[in-house]
């Protein structure tokens, strides 16, 4: 018998299945395991009048991660015929499992997602250990796939059509507590030890267990598509769907369909339809963009990919935060609630207060949801200290500066906290836009100087951005990485220029949206296409966000620093639009009541009406593939500059940055692997098509087409 399951039956004829790949971290669904699972279920077939019943569990830490996406993201259109296949010999060595005539039960020593709760479902009785580490649930459609083992069907007719979709179509993963309240799991344990006891004395009281479904008379919970009140929620879950996908993601689209059409048929007819779905998805481009950059790529740069080898690791103590404003409260919360004391410093008290209170609120939040105890709050609002006083940032190990982007004022607040630190501390900059080399000169050590650049708001995104200023030193962008990681955010290292890479491919972004509308196109078909083209928000709201007055004034701060260096600002379409917008009709952007759109004060805002008056054209309507090519090919392109310039240096940094700082089109994987899968050479014909017709900024920069002549990639 392999190694990678263990088959080891007890006195009392119960046979203790424990997973455990060889030379892997955690067990996943690839040959080793197909053919182990095979040779297991054919021996408990064949002593099967000896045994009492089954306990599968796990030798790793997780119970087991899933499908084995090296080989997933390999599949080509080719080998659809051969892996639809392979995917239901895997169903059906589950089938059997379930139907061997005795009782089986899971025992849940870690996290088991994907895959591994697909083998979870398979069983008749399920019990988790009750720890934090352990996380339940089908993550698939984060990755641009379904559940192809049974889950689908197994969560549908456990649960019910309405209560299985979140955990489908979104991938919301569960901890045991709130399993056991969904009926996920039926049981819980302390420890391993309980857990086995629980299961040995669980398979001997039921010796006859069935799964519900093979049951004669089950009905699926809540009712079948043709139920009356499961007909009215369908009638509507598509549209609601694909008002959130824009048409960008096929995964959740094929998951709803598989679970509407196995809930009308037989178990085995549900399992094939589910197989032809999930078979469609892994020979698809979008699932191979998602797998490459949110699982190869992101991990990649958790593991320390762009963090420099030498500098041995290091734990952030005290933090000191310059600026109680949104960015220095949100930095504030995240770094106190990873455990780290935090100072956080403003002009007075009441303003640092202020600052802290945002900390009150979200915590607040979450004792009220139950996700937190009032000592667990308490606790974490302890280690903030507001103040108004530099000496405060005694024992200091790391500065943040938050203030608003200013030189002047961004130099007197950082040489005032560097006085006060600890002499080895590393001292950072939140900007967003200024470059680090020129801010690093304000203070002593300018190789402890770096910028680490959040995003609004700091506790809902993920990344921050790392840049590298001229004289960083390597233990310094270590420190920061390291900072990063403990914070639990995902850092992307970037070499220092003005705009650095997020805000400079950002800026496209909106640049070319509001460059549409001085052209004369619909306001409304702007932002509809910017979000079919899978952008979150359309580019006109998101100027209203960031407020356009903040606009000019960093357009206003790049002449000057380009005037002191004998050059000139390039000019763009979009600054006339937003000087107008700004100087002549008083709208700046959301927060002035008033941008591109209008904020009712009990409404949802709508688009300003005199939009249509002041810039449509009727005859400079363009195609709506062109309005949403040329918001993704313009960001892709500043992209390839950056990358060219040395800014970027990692695909990974470039991808991951893209989507999760800017929200770049998730579906195509991130800015560069847009191109990868586009096709260089096709790519290159597009963006050159859009240059003859939209401006030279849509040339395709020397790098790219030196890799599509070549025949590369990025």
């Amino acid at each position: 018998m392999t190694d990678a399951i263990r088959y080891e039956k007890g006195q009392d004829n119960i046979v203790v299945l424990t997973i455990d790949m060889p030379g892997q971290n955690a067990n996943t669904m690839n040959a080793v395991y197909r053919e182990a699972m095979g040779k297991t279920v054919a021996r408990l077939e064949a002593e099967k009048d000896s045994i009492a019943g089954v306990i599968i569990t796990s030798a790793k830490k997780t119970f087991f991660a899933g499908g084995d996406l090296n080989e997933l993201i390999k599949v080509r259109k080719a080998d659809a015929n051969d892996f639809y296949q392979m995917i239901l010999r895997i169903k059906g060595q589950l089938r059997r499992l379930e139907s061997l005539g005795k009782p089986v039960v899971a025992a849940i020593n870690g996290a088991a997602l994907g895959g591994g709760w697909e083998i979870c479902l398979a069983c008749h009785h399920r019990i988790a250990l009750d720890s934090s580490s352990v996380q339940l649930g089908l993550p698939e459609v984060t990755l641009g796939l379904l559940p192809g083992g049974g889950g689908v069907v197994r969560m549908v007719r456990i649960l019910g059509l309405e209560k299985a979709f979140p955990y489908l179509l979104e991938g919301k993963k569960v901890r045991p507590q709130d399993a056991l309240k969904a009926g996920l799991i039926h049981d819980i344990a302390a420890n391993a030890d309980e857990m086995l006891a629980k299961a040995r004395a669980w398979i001997a009281a039921n010796p006859a267990a069935v799964q519900p479904w093979d049951v004669k008379g089950y009905k699926i919970p809540g009712g079948t598509p043709s139920s009356p009140n499961v007909a009215q929620m369908l009638a509507i879950a598509p549209s609601v769907l694909r008002d959130k996908t824009k048409g960008c993601f096929p995964a959740p689209e094929k998951i709803m369909c598989a679970a509407v059409e196995g809930a009308q048929v037989d178990f085995d007819t549900a399992q094939i339809i589910e197989a032809r779905y999930f078979t469609e998805l892994t020979t698809e481009q979008v699932a191979k963009n998602m797998i490459g950059t949110f699982w190869f790529q992101l991990n990649e740069i958790n593991a320390g990919g762009s963090r420099p080898k030498g500098p041995a690791p290091h734990v952030t103590q005290k933090v000191g935060v310059l600026g109680a404003g949104m960015m220095g409260a949100g930095i504030a919360y995240v770094s106190a609630l990873a455990g780290i004391d935090v100072v956080l410093k403003d002009l007075s008290v009441e303003a640092a207060e202020k600052g802290k209170s945002y900390s009150v609120k979200l915590l607040e939040q979450k004792v009220a949801r139950g996700q937190m105890s009032a000592e667990k709050r308490d606790g974490i609002l302890a280690r903030i200290k507001a103040t108004d006083n530099d000496a405060d940032f005694a024992g200091c190990d790391l500065i943040i500066e938050a203030v608003f982007e200013d030189r002047e004022l961004k130099a007197k607040v950082t040489a005032a906290a560097e006085r006060n630190a600890l002499s080895d501390a590393v001292i950072a900059s939140n900007t967003s836009t200024l470059p680090i080399s020129g801010l690093a000169k304000a203070v002593q050590k300018q190789d402890k100087f770096i910028g680490l650049h959040f995003f609004s708001p700091v506790d809902k995104m993920p990344l921050v951005e790392i840049i590298k200023g001229e004289h960083t030193s390597d233990e310094t962008l270590a420190r920061g990485f390291d900072y990063v990681l403990q914070i639990q955010k995902t850092p992307i290292v970037v070499t220092d220029s003005r705009g650095f890479f997020t805000s400079r491919v950002f800026g496209t972004f909106t640049n070319e949206g509001v460059a549409m509308l001085g052209e004369g196109v619909n306001a409304a078909m702007i932002e509809t296409e910017a979000r079919k083209a899978g952008m979150p928000v359309g580019p006109l709201a998101i100027s209203d966000e960031v407020s356009m007055s903040l606009m000019t004034h960093i357009r206003a701060q790049t002449i000057k620093d380009l005037q002191a260096e004998g050059k000139a600002i390039a000019q763009h379409p979009a600054f006339a639009v937003i000087d107008l917008m700004v100087n002549e009709f008083k709208r700046p952007g959301k927060a002035a009541n008033g941008g591109f759109y209008d904020y009712p004060a009990n409404g949802k805002k709508q688009l300003w009406p005199e939009l249509k008056a002041r810039f449509e054209k009727p005859d400079a309507q363009i195609s709506q593939e062109d309005v949403r090519d040329r918001i993704l090919f313009i960001q892709a392109i500043e992209t390839v500059r950056c990358v060219e310039e040395g800014v970027l240096l990692s695909t990974a940094d470039a991808n991951i940055g893209s989507v999760f700082g800017i929200g770049f089109a998730a579906w195509t994987g991130g800015a560069l692997q847009f191109i990868n899968q586009y096709g260089l050479q096709d790519f290159v014909a597009r963006a050159q098509y859009l240059a003859e017709q939209y401006g030279e900024r849509f040339e395709p920069p020397a790098l790219l087409l030196e890799k599509a002549a070549k025949g590369q990639r990025f």
